[in-house]
């Protein structure tokens, strides 16, 4: 356990605006009434760690407690955020410090098996234990080049409306879609209000967020969050269409929320900057390249208690591989685990023999959610095989039917 050169604390309730005024420093955005109120709701000081040098503050962590999805199920995760080093006390420490006293303190909790985070910089976290487990394709498309397919005779209506007088519909339709979608966070009432929060200084000049539903033969099946902005040039509109969430438990739905967002009157442009790896748009247009996709990461995921992690989730082919873990945070975690499980079932127990696998708890981050092949973590050294044969034999069951997605920033 690394220590720090200044003490560590853990935060109170009012401490809040002083956090709230530091993180927005740091990551050079400004701070208004609204936003800061909105983010005061879900800020659970008692798992808040603080470093102060005097009275100053200079390093913050944090954690959010929610459920994560993962194959076959949800686990429990810490939900790390606000962590942030002035740069008067960078070089020092500091996060070493904090991030080596909340892991320890997640273990020692038994609350949750994983932790997960937003990385503002790839480099940051893996010296944490923490891999690269999801990642999201960030669209700026031009809509005329774009078209969908014509429309079903059943395709079900459309309504256009307010996100917050529509929460309890999106709540439904979102936790449907959750239950087979690895990556997604489970959503109270005080979630869906950030989620749903609409301050006016964080639109960009845009409109405010609008809603739209699908409605199929079952009822509503489906939603998209998005806000348009007008611009024009010589050769008249040049609108831009945003887009935060779609969400559907129907293709049918699907296809008639983006058949819309994609037309729009007086808007050329969209964008969306958290599409899945497998998201169902990027094979339904006419014309992908328009779409203009890059992948870049999403989630990091950091496995805090080895067995109770992959134990936790479900696999897509029965499996049964001894792995050899490594971790030199949480010493606990090194050893042998034999991994047992399937689609409906899994257990993960301390092994005697030889090990089939080996790799460090960076790797089982990676692999954890689904979205990364086993095989291209040994291609770069990352997974060694210890057994001929157990990289082919194990490898089909840590992937998942749907790709690990990112639905918000926490």
């Amino acid at each position: 356990m690394t220590t720090s050169p200044l003490p560590i604390e853990t935060a109170r309730a009012e401490d809040w605006d002083k956090i709230n005024r530091f993180l927005g420093q740091l990551f050079h955005h400004g701070i208004d009434s609204e936003t800061h109120e909105i983010e005061r709701a879900i800020f659970e000081p008692e798992r808040t760690l603080l470093v102060r040098d005097g009275t100053e503050l200079v390093a913050t962590a944090g954690a959010f407690t929610r459920e994560l999805g993962v194959p076959g199920g949800s686990v429990p995760a810490a939900h790390v955020t606000l962590v942030g080093v002035a740069p008067t006390h960078r070089r020092r420490g500091l996060l070493t410090a904090m991030m080596h006293r909340q892991l320890r303190q997640i273990h020692d909790a038994r609350r949750e098996p994983i932790a997960v985070l937003w990385a503002s910089e790839g480099r940051i976290y893996p010296r944490f234990g923490y891999g690269l487990a999801a990642q999201r394709v960030l669209v700026s498309g031009e809509t005329t080049e774009l078209r969908l397919p014509a429309p079903a005779p059943d395709e079900g209506r459309l309504r256009l409306g307010s996100p917050a007088d529509r929460q309890p519909d999106l709540a439904r339709v979102y936790d449907r879609a959750r239950a087979d979608r690895p990556g997604w966070s489970a959503r109270d009432e005080r979630w869906w209000r950030y989620v749903l929060g609409d301050p006016e200084s964080q639109r960009g000049g845009a409109t405010e967020r609008r809603v739209v539903l699908h409605e199929g033969p079952d009822g509503i099946d489906g939603y998209g969050l998005f806000r348009t902005k007008g611009e024009w040039d010589g050769g008249g509109p040049r609108g831009t269409t945003t887009v935060d969430e779609v969400v559907a438990t129907s293709a049918a739905g699907y296809r008639a929320i983006w058949r819309m967002l994609l037309s729009i009157d007086l808007t050329r442009q969209l964008s969306w900057a958290r599409a899945a790896v497998d998201e169902p748009l990027l094979r339904l247009v006419n014309e992908p390249r328009r779409l203009n996709a890059r992948m870049v990461d999403a989630l990091w995921v950091r496995v805090v208690d080895v067995p109770a992690a992959l134990a936790a989730r479900r696999y897509a082919a029965d499996v049964d591989v001894t792995i050899e873990v490594t971790d030199d945070l949480l010493k606990e975690n090194t050893g042998r685990w034999r991994l047992h499980g399937g689609p409906a079932e899994a257990s993960c127990t301390p092994a005697s023999g030889p090990a089939d696998l080996a790799c460090d708890v960076r790797s089982l981050g990676e692999l954890f959610l689904g979205g990364t092949g086993l095989t291209a973590l040994a291609d770069a050294g990352r997974v060694r095989e210890l057994r001929p044969g157990a990289l082919a034999a194990a490898g089909p069951a840590f992937t998942w039917h749907r790709a690990a997605s990112a639905m918000e920033i926490f």
